[in-house]
């Protein structure tokens, strides 16, 4: 057995059956399934016991967040793989079969990220993949492009860890996901670590996983999201960033982060937002920061060379929709 697919699940009650009978319609079913419950009060475990006796469930005894339950989960694993997953998703026969087959292919490769698709419109990208940017914005690649997009593998910033298979042995040497984060950027943290390791993170598009979206905190926006993201975007930077880095990209996270303020100003979130930053700002010495070493220049040059592409395809992806919405 090589993979272990693991679902961390808050109060998701509702999403677990149906996530839940779709792996058992794989094409490959040599795998093992773990459930990490975060303390839910949903009546989540009873329901598990009941209805899915055969799936083993690992419950924590408070909500740690998403970081600390995936965590728990990679290191309760005894395969080489790990396929993180979100409770409210339900996949493609051939998801698991595809995700090993692609991550195989190259012991570089930390995570392979899948193709997911919007639940209630199907005929839309919910992600393929995540992109970061010089204005320090993490990208939902594709989100709300037509599924016909996105079509080959290809390289990528990092993995969504709502749907992406991980290579386990990696983390002992890069470390696991950052549970301070709690939830939101943990899973770019983590891909910006590894690719500073000299690690690549792939999209397979035959991997196809149907994606309710924010099922545990609700909404898109509301205004612990908001904070926890705006005060883990600061920390991203910093752990991930040598000073010199921050020093030359020092101006265009300014202004990212100030265009981000008055977009949630807007939303009516902007104290949200500000709170986050602050916070970020206040704690940041208790980051720990991936440490500088001259063998990983190379990887820190493709790095920023990578934050300056995505900036730029970004915007012009930007002003392409809003010609056609006109």
């Amino acid at each position: 057995m090589k993979v272990t697919v693991i679902i961390p699940n808050y109060n998701g009650k509702h999403f677990l059956k149906p996530c839940l009978d779709s792996l058992k319609k794989q094409t490959m079913q040599d795998f093992h399934t773990l459930v990490v419950d975060n303390a839910s009060s949903d009546g989540s475990l009873d329901f598990m016991k009941e209805h899915f006796p055969e799936i083993e469930v690992l419950h924590l005894d408070q909500n740690y967040g998403f970081s600390a339950a995936v965590n728990a989960g990679i290191r309760h694993a005894q395969t080489p793989y790990v396929i993180l997953l979100n409770n409210d998703t339900t996949v493609d026969p051939h998801f698991t079969e595809a995700l090993l087959h692609a991550i195989e292919r190259s012991p570089d490769i930390f995570s392979v990220s899948s193709k997911m698709i919007q639940m209630y419109h199907p005929d839309l990208i919910d992600s393929a993949g995540d992109l970061y940017t010089l204005v320090g914005w993490g990208i939902c690649r594709g989100t709300g492009r037509p599924i016909s997009n996105y079509m080959e593998s290809d390289e990528i910033f990092t993995a969504c860890a709502g749907a992406a298979i991980y290579r386990k042995s990696a983390f002992r040497r890069i470390g696991y996901f950052d549970e301070s984060h709690f939830a939101y950027l943990e899973d770019i943290d983590i891909g910006y670590r590894a690719r500073i390791y000299g690690f690549k993170n792939m999209y397979c598009p035959d991997a196809l996983v149907y994606h309710v979206g924010s099922g545990t905190s609700g909404s898109k926006y509301n205004s612990f999201k908001v904070k926890l993201s705006a005060r883990n975007s600061i920390w991203l930077n910093y752990k991930n960033m040598p000073f010199i880095q921050l020093v030359v990209n020092f101006l265009p996270l300014f202004a990212g982060y100030a265009v981000k303020y008055l977009f949630f100003c807007k939303k009516g979130f902007g104290k949200d937002y500000a709170d986050g930053i602050r916070e970020g700002l206040s704690t940041i010495r208790s980051c720990k920061k991936v440490p500088f070493q001259m063998r990983h220049l190379s990887s820190y040059i493709k790095i920023e060379a990578d934050l300056f592409c995505h900036t730029f395809r970004y915007a012009g992806d930007w002003f392409q929709r809003k010609l056609f919405h006109k």
